[in-house]
Order: C-alpha cells, then sequence, then structure tokens
C-alpha cells in the first residue's frame, strides 16, 4: 500500500575519492564526512573535513553576501550541504522559532511551516535556495520535527511543495522523524519527487536514493560520545554502501567522534 492510500485511510487508524581497499569498504563508496556546523574556525575546519552541513540556514538564513565569502574562502573541492529554513518545516509553536532575528508577526504564525502552500513557506524556499546557489551546495535537507506526521493534509502540501519546487539542480534531502512515517511512506514519497531518504544510520536505514546522507545524533542524546564500537559498526555499515555517503557528525563531541572515525577508516 502506498501513500496515495494512505491518503484515504490514514485519519481512521490511531572527500571525495573512493575509499581505499583493506578498510572493509567497497571501491565505489565516495565518502564526504563533516559535522553539522562550523565547530571551530574556517580555516581549522577546512583543514580536518571535505564537506558541511550549515546550520544557520534552518535557524535564519544569513545573508547572501556571507554564504558567497564562505564558498570563497573554502577550497575549490570543498562541498557544502544547507538546512532548509525552518519556516518551511516547522510551524511557529517550534521552540527553534526562539532563534529567529525577527519575530514571526502574529498574522503569520498560522502560515508557516508543514510545507503549507502559503506565500510565506515559498518566500522561505527562495531565501533558503540563494543560499544554496551563493555555496554551491551538493545538498539541501528538509528535517521534519516529530510532530508533522502523514496525515491527509500534511500529505497533500509535501507533495505539491516538492511537485512544484524550483531546485536549481540541487540534490533534495528528507528527514522524517518519527514511528508513522513506515518504510514504505518514505519510500514512495521519496521516489516519486527524487529526495534522498536523510536517516541517522544507528537508528533506521536508508529506503531510497543512490546518495546517503547520513546525520548523526548521538544514540539517544545529543550528549553522547560515540563508543569505539559504535565507529566500528558504522564502518561495518558504510562498508554495504554504494556510491556518494555524506557522513554528518551532529552530537557535542562531533568533531571529535569523528576524527576518531576518520582514524579507523
Amino acid at each position: 500500500m502506498g501513500w496515495h492510500a494512505v491518503l484515504q485511510i490514514y485519519e481512521t487508524r490511531p572527500v571525495v575519492a573512493p575509499l581505499q581497499s583493506g578498510n572493509g569498504m567497497k571501491d565505489t563508496t565516495q565518502l564526504h564526512m563533516g559535522l553539522c556546523g562550523w565547530n571551530e574556525s574556517q580555516r581549522a575546519y577546512f583543514s580536518d573535513f571535505d564537506c558541511i552541513e550549515i546550520q544557520s540556514t534552518f535557524y535564519d538564513p544569513p545573508r547572501v553576501q556571507v554564504a558567497s565569502k564562505w564558498r570563497n574562502a573554502a577550497p575549490s573541492d570543498f562541498q557544502f550541504c544547507i538546512k532548509a529554513w525552518q519556516l518551511i518545516t516547522h510551524t511557529a509553536s517550534s521552540p527553534t522559532y526562539r532563534r529567529l532575528r525577527r519575530p514571526i508577526p502574529p498574522s503569520d504564525r498560522d502560515a508557516v511551516g508543514s510545507f503549507r502552500q502559503t506565500e510565506q513557506v515559498w518566500e522561505a524556499w527562495k531565501r533558503t535556495l540563494a543560499v544554496a546557489c551563493a555555496v554551491d551546495a551538493r545538498v539541501v535537507l528538509f528535517q521534519c520535527p516529530k510532530s508533522f506526521l502523514p496525515t491527509n493534509a500534511n500529505l497533500i502540501n509535501f507533495s505539491t511543495f516538492f511537485r512544484q519546487v524550483d531546485r536549481d539542480g540541487f540534490r533534495l534531502a528528507w528527514e522524517p522523524r518519527g514511528e508513522a512515517w513506515t518504510d514504505e511512506i518514505v519510500r514512495d514519497l521519496c521516489a516519486e519527487y527524487d529526495l534522498i531518504h536523510c536517516v541517522d544510520p544507528f537508528e533506521a536505514r536508508s529506503v531510497h536514493g543512490g546518495v546517503r546522507y547520513w546525520r548523526l545524533h548521538g544514540r539517544g542524546s545529543y550528549s553522547y560520545r560515540y563508543t569505539d564500537e559504535d565507529l566500528v559498526h558504522l564502518r561495518r555499515v558504510l562498508g554495504k554502501a554504494d556510491g556518494p555517503v555524506y557522513l554528518m557528525f551532529n552530537n557535542l563531541s562531533s568533531k571529535a567522534d569523528a576524527l576518531r572515525f576518520r582514524q579507523l577508516l
């Protein structure tokens, strides 16, 4: 049963090169590893990693001139990924809205988030797209809150958004959260709208896309530090992947854990 059927029944039920051989990886696996956020000076970051997921674009996108400076400062082969502005995915009740430089006017609070078909959401995409162009982003990520469920209204808005969105050549990734999003629903939506299924590989498996986009949030907690056993397991999972893999550490000890994983590879 695909997601179209769910529309009818939901309301009725509760760096870039092949990895070296000898490390357990396929020769066709291309790993791009970085952090969700700079976590250190840009100069130091560029020497440590070959890609980054920009987080500020989710909270409040920077000016295009600022994003252009990031691109110009980075090595030519450095890859940027960005997180789409929260006005597209999160409703105004989300605590993350506290980080907006200018609060949402009361009249707009019911017009943002959940891929609503409103002028406010489409303007938010235009600002996201402008930053993506400025940094020449490889992936634009849409992370949804757990409160975004596969209801009729949400599925219709989601489908309309990704059917009409101007991608401008960028890959789009989607990170659904919560058990209501079954593999079948996610697979159908990602296949229909050409989306990369973004997951935490310790929590779920990617069900669609030749490109993998993995975000490591910490096992059960942002403060979690990955153990040596965890990193060996991650290497084993990575070894099963073909093609490009974007691996973004997003826990409190992200830099230290990512560097430890690189040593393991």
